[in-house]
């Protein structure tokens, strides 16, 4: 099984590309800050649990990007809020993705608390 089978990869992954969709429509002047943060965010989310599964015959360091990675995806909901505040999405846009960002996180923490399910030694 490679990371991509993982389900808290591909939750992420999804929500990654759905709020890039979504910060297309955010305006100019937020091109180096809000829409730039909250897609390196959301997508760091990913490539940490990448990270994480291929450290996994180290287990500090497996449950150490899973951190990272559930660190980052802390931090997209932050920009999912100030997006919201800011009128860039809807109320209902944010609770969305907030419930999603909310299931990966439960996914990521599955995983630091059952490292050897996932072939950490």
């Amino acid at each position: 099984m490679g990371f991509k089978n993982l389900l808290a990869y591909q939750k992420g992954f999804e929500l990654a590309m759905e709020i890039f969709e979504i910060s297309k429509s955010f305006p100019k002047e937020e091109t180096y800050s809000l829409t730039d943060q909250i897609r390196r965010a959301s997508r760091s989310t990913c490539a940490n649990i990448a990270e994480a599964y291929r450290k996994r015959s180290y287990p500090k360091h497996f449950i150490n990007k899973l951190s990272d990675s559930d660190s980052e995806n802390s931090e997209t909901q932050v920009w999912l809020d100030f997006s919201e505040a800011c009128k860039y999405i809807t109320v209902k846009q944010k609770e969305t993705l907030i419930n999603k960002s909310i299931e990966v996180s439960k996914l990521i923490n599955y995983m630091i608390l059952n490292p050897k399910k996932f072939g950490v030694k």
